[in-house]
């Protein structure tokens, strides 16, 4: 269709024929992902929105897209505003919206296998109160008019070594059962695309950036297995390595497999499985207990090998970071970058250090007003130059077979000015506070994330964004459950307490709109730490990223002597660490932009 109008108007047209009232536009997957295949990008297709995080409602004389406070400006640029009304989460929802909007007597449409029992309930609630209906629906609408709508991934599967993974996947199963053992339940449901890839030590290219396969899993009081995935995904290498205790099902008879475990009492979490997989269960007769995935801590919780890995692949893509950095301070004075060629110049450089499957996600590569825009993804519509005495903001990682990594820099092309260095500064504080924590086991990030903003909190400015998510081992890049955002938030997540073995990132930010962005963003691990006297068990965070932080946007009088002795060590280690991985005249460079304030 030739424009998004037109798609709208086709939508309205189908959910007349399906005699709906409206219908909810989900972000996600069958499997509840952040980041979901071109077939599933439903969102997208019908409203031009390309962030990773939202929803949208149709009805027949209005409609409404949801978005949290990260894609503010993005979601105003993408997505038209004479068709869409733009609303803010956390401040109300789409089912909230509903309530106000949809009239009485309404049949809302909604698809089963792209929302959570918990949606269905609330909605359902909302919608009760205004004498409307929830309808599932047997086919998307969506779908029924996207006439070149893409067919699903068909990536083959492939094996993540035990050496990288630390542990065998039939181990991993075991002490599921054992799990399921003790609470009497027969079988667990993982749907999350990552739970399954982590559980089974295996690895695809389904979803763009993240390394998983289309799948869903059951894992059996016995230590069996149940892997429904597409035949053709599966070759004689992931057989073997599977073995007799994974029975290999394709994905289609899922659902139908789940009707036949009338009497089971069944493992469900209820935020990463959809409403279809307990409407199923329940339908056949079997019990389903609502608990979190046992893969989620587990996989969460880094072992010995996985924490190698990462920090292998993190010295790597930190030298690759090095060399770009390098390059744009000699290239951008001559008025011929821009955002796209620089983001593919950090790419090349990332694959040049060796062992690079993909990137961990689009690169954001902002320039002066595009930096302000948090999740910016840059087009040739959209493209700006590095402009002299601007900011020039790039987030980007790698998905490396032995880790994943995530760092933003922020640079200064040509001369800042004394506004953008307090900015800058006071992100740098926020930065060194995280990274300096020390806190007692237990700790939740939601109580760390006011350390991130106190800074620039006496500046009267902030951020609207959380400080910090989970990073899986060659896996998604944004994991739970693992957070460091404000309680309450609609980033926060379960709001996990912090536990030794724990990768997150620290990215405090300041963004002034039409005008600059500032994030500074390293990974660090959760670590257990020794304090003299102390009578609680202590944690606090261990730096992973070792990459130069932009010396001249340093205020150096705004910093403390802590702070300043923290910003020398860690230009010390970068040395020690990316130094050997370059050639002299690059060393050279990073001895310069490494040296102390």
């Amino acid at each position: 269709m030739s424009s998004y109008a037109d798609r709208l108007a086709a939508l309205r047209e189908q959910l007349k024929a399906d005699r709906l009232d409206g219908f909810v536009v989900p972000l996600t997957d069958e499997h509840m992902s952040e980041y979901v295949g071109s077939y599933a990008k439903r969102l997208e297709w019908l409203t031009g929105f390309k962030g990773s995080a939202g929803s949208a409602v149709v009805l027949p004389e209005a409609a409404a897209i949801f978005t949290d406070g990260r894609y503010t400006l993005q979601v105003r640029s993408q997505v038209s505003g004479s068709e869409w009304s733009y609303q803010s989460v956390p401040e109300t929802s789409a089912a909230e919206w509903l309530r106000e909007h949809a009239p009485s007597g309404a049949r809302i449409g909604y698809d089963p296998w792209l929302h959570t029992s918990d949606w269905v309930s609330q909605a359902k609630e909302q919608l009760a109160a205004k004498g409307a209906d929830l309808v599932a629906v047997g086919a998307n609408p969506i779908d029924l008019v996207w006439g070149d709508r893409p067919e699903p991934s068909k990536a083959r599967l492939v094996v993540q070594r035990d050496e990288l993974a630390g542990r065998s996947s039939a181990d991993k199963r075991q002490e599921m059962a054992d799990w399921l053992a003790e609470n009497k339940a027969d079988t667990a449901v993982l749907a999350a695309l990552d739970s399954i890839a982590w559980t089974f030590n295996l690895r695809g290219a389904d979803v763009s950036h993240t390394p998983v396969a289309l799948a869903y899993a059951l894992v059996n009081r016995d230590g069996t297995a149940e892997l429904f995935v597409d035949p053709d995904k599966v070759g004689d290498e992931v057989k073997a390595h599977l073995g007799n205790g994974v029975r290999l099902h394709d994905r289609a008879d899922f659902e139908g497999f789940l009707k036949g475990l009338s009497g089971k009492n069944v493992a469900v979490d209820p935020e990463r499985s959809v409403a279809a997989i307990g409407q199923a269960l329940e339908e056949a007769g079997a019990s389903v207990w609502r608990v979190r995935d046992p893969a989620v801590l587990p996989k969460a919780i880094k072992n010995k090998a996985e924490i190698a890995g990462h920090q292998a692949a993190q010295a790597r893509d930190g030298a690759a970071i090095a060399r770009f950095l390098r390059w744009v301070e000699a290239e951008a004075p001559s008025g011929k970058l821009d955002e796209l060629n620089a983001s593919d110049r950090l790419q090349q450089f990332r694959a040049e250090g060796g062992m690079l499957r993909d990137l961990s996600f689009d690169t954001i590569s902002g320039s002066g007003p595009n930096g302000a825009i948090v999740h910016y993804k840059a087009s040739p519509e959209t493209n700006l130059p590095l402009e002299m005495n601007s900011l020039y903001l790039v987030d980007s990682g790698g998905q490396y077979e032995d880790g994943t990594t995530d760092i933003t820099r922020t640079l200064a092309i040509g001369q800042p000015t004394n506004e953008m260095r307090d900015r800058f500064t006071r992100v740098l504080q926020g930065h060194i506070g995280i990274a300096t924590a020390l806190f007692p086991k237990g700790t939740r990030g939601s109580q760390l994330d006011s350390f991130a903003r106190r800074a620039l909190w006496e500046a009267g400015v902030d951020y609207a964004h959380g400080t910090g998510h989970g990073v899986g081992a060659f896996l998604s890049v944004h994991e739970g459950p693992q957070r460091i955002s404000p309680a309450g938030s609609s980033q926060s997540g379960g709001d996990e307490p912090l536990a030794a073995g724990m990768i997150l990132s620290n990215e405090p930010g300041y963004y002034k709109t039409g005008a600059y962005g500032i994030r500074i963003e390293n990974l660090v691990l959760v670590v257990e730490k020794v304090v003299d006297g102390a009578e609680k068990e202590m944690l606090g965070f261990e730096t992973l990223t070792f990459a130069p932080i932009e010396r001249r946007l340093v205020a150096k009088e705004m910093l403390s002597a802590r702070e300043i002795a923290w910003f020398d060590g860690y230009h010390a280690e970068v040395v020690a660490k990316i130094g050997p991985q370059l050639s002299g005249e690059e060393r050279v460079w990073l001895g310069a932009a490494c040296a102390p304030l």
